[in-house]
């Protein structure tokens, strides 16, 4: 009875094993008049689409509205390969030349928002014009949604996000110096509309006092 036991969890988990590989196969296209309920909706699933295809999502290009207050109306989603850098002229020629990381990739997905307020797949380019990245598997063998990256890849989102955290510091920084002086002019103004009431109370005391002095006694 307990061999056949231990054959029965071996089947179940042999089921759940086939089961949670096909579903893990299994990838969903986007497709023109895909519907999502949010932009961000739209980007967890071409992000979610591009790491089990083989390749890293990058939020490109975006348009706003014209007519209302200004919010993203109109987003490009497209392969971290996409474009090509621009050559700049080289400094230090004993410097390693940076690792090439755009290919001119033509993948992507255009999502645009409708006046029902979702946000609809208006272009979609499936093929990529370079090798896509393996997936890494793990201990029991199945598939891992994390792709293995090369070490120029890596060093290349390691200064793109270095990049973008240094540019969010001087934002900040911006924003903090101009918090302060809103402060300092409240501050400032605080301090003269406080002497303008001292002076009144005072002038005041003043014209009662000769008031007084003036009746007669």
């Amino acid at each position: 009875m307990e061999g056949n036991l231990l054959r029965g969890e071996h089947a179940v988990e042999m089921i759940e094993n086939t089961v949670t590989e096909e579903a893990s196969s299994s990838v969903v296209e986007p497709f023109i008049g895909m519907d999502f309920e949010s932009e961000e909706a739209a980007k967890s699933f071409y992000d979610s689409y591009a790491t089990r295809t083989g390749f890293v999502m990058r939020v490109d290009a975006f348009r706003r509205s014209t007519r209302d207050d200004g919010t993203v109306v109109w987003r490009r989603l497209v392969c971290n390969k996409e474009g090509f850098r621009r050559s700049r002229p080289r400094r230090d020629e004993s410097r390693k030349p940076r690792a090439i990381t755009r290919e001119g990739c033509k993948a992507l997905i255009v999502v645009k928002k409708e006046k029902s307020g979702k946000w609809t797949v208006t272009k979609f380019v499936k093929e990529h014009n370079h090798p896509l990245l393996s997936l890494l598997t793990n201990n029991n063998g199945r598939r891992s949604s994390q792709i293995s990256q090369t070490p120029n890849e890596k060093d290349a989102k390691i200064r793109e996000l270095s990049t973008e955290l240094s540019r969010e510091r001087k934002r900040c920084a911006t924003l903090q110096q101009q918090l302060d002086m809103v402060l300092n002019v409240m501050e400032e103004h605080s301090n003269h509309l406080s002497i303008n009431i001292n002076n009144v109370i005072q002038n005041v005391r003043e014209i009662e006092s000769n008031t007084f002095t003036k009746l007669p006694s």
